[in-house]
């Protein structure tokens, strides 16, 4: 496949008749509707088919992952499915591909899934989610990802608090405490040993927003973009909401369900609040990484002003504090 000169924020050639001159290159016969659906890391797109149901057409962000990369995300999502996982999973052609390139993009297609995001806390969904990760741990730990990153402090603590200062994002009237924050995640994460936990193929990603709730089916996984190599803690705390008393009886069910698949080491219980500030951490660094992309100033228009910093700031240090309670413990 021919490498992209595309920079990483470059959208502005992907316009409706390239995405479906880019379906269409697959052999396919579009109706010519196109909707495009959230997405801002890639561009994600619903395309009308001449024939049968509309498909997802996903563009991949330019020089973000490498083709390897890529194909290990769909090698992993297609195993899962033809465990009969219900997870949605890349379309291949008859050769077995599943990613394409047009004009510079490269691209998948996915059926569509219909549904609706799962209920906070609702302890029965929870189950059944905690189901569904257990079995995907359970294929997940077979065997480790080739190309794939990890999840690691470099990752999602360093590079993006380096992108945060170095870019003067930060009011320099709080960058010593934004440093000071930093430096103290740092130290506390590192004393837990993160990179001693084992790590497992993980979805990496799984909010409640990657989670498609059916009525007949029950939760669908979708979106495996950011998977990587994880503790599997990493699967399981993003969808506890909540108070410490609920997000104790939610990862009850969450783990009832996981136990009924695969088994839990509940020492990594003691990285759920490590994990959030991570995600905290990097979430931040990744709009910051992307505030060159003309979508992200108009998404996220509360971004990179004073109130934003100082409400990040105070959040982190709390959090920071909340790491030297004792672990969330299953109820």
């Amino acid at each position: 496949m021919t490498t992209s000169t595309l920079s990483i924020e470059d959208y502005s050639q992907l316009s409706p008749d390239v995405v479906i001159n880019a379906v269409e290159s697959t052999g396919r016969l579009s109706d010519a509707r196109v909707l495009a659906l959230n997405s801002y890391e890639n561009r994600v797109y619903q395309v009308g088919m001449d024939e049968g149901l509309p498909l997802i057409a996903k563009f991949y962000r330019p020089q973000r992952w490498n083709d390897a990369q890529i194909r290990e995300e769909h090698a992993f999502s297609r195993e899962l499915a033809a465990a009969e996982l219900p997870v949605v999973a890349p379309i291949a052609n008859a050769g077995g591909e599943t990613l394409f390139e047009f004009e510079g993009y490269r691209f998948a297609l996915f059926l569509r899934k219909g549904g609706a995001g799962p209920e906070a806390g609702d302890l029965e969904q929870l189950h059944r989610i905690g189901m569904l990760l257990g079995r995907l741990h359970g294929i997940g730990r077979q065997q480790p990802f080739l190309h794939r990153p990890a999840l690691t402090l470099p990752r999602f603590l360093d590079q993006p608090s380096h992108v945060v200062l170095a870019q003067d994002f930060l009011p320099q009237s709080l960058r010593p405490r934004y440093q000071q924050v930093i430096a103290v995640l740092r130290e506390k994460i590192t004393v837990l040993g993160l990179e001693k936990f084992a790590t497992i193929r993980c979805q990496g990603d799984c909010h409640p927003g990657n989670i498609i709730w059916t009525r007949d089916d029950g939760p669908w996984l979708v979106d495996f973009d950011d998977c990587q190599s994880a503790p599997a803690v990493q699967d399981l705390w993003m969808p506890l909401t909540g108070t410490r008393h609920e997000q104790e009886l939610q990862l009850g069910e969450l783990l009832d369900g996981y136990g009924m698949f695969c088994d839990f080491d509940k020492r990594e219980l003691v990285l759920i609040d490590a994990l959030r500030a991570l995600r905290m951490v990097h979430y931040a660094g990744w709009l910051a990484l992307r505030w060159n992309d003309p979508a992200f100033p108009r998404y996220f228009p509360w971004f990179n002003t004073d109130s934003y910093w100082q409400q990040h700031v105070a959040e982190l240090e709390e959090q920071s504090r909340l790491m030297d309670e004792p672990p969330l413990r299953p109820l």
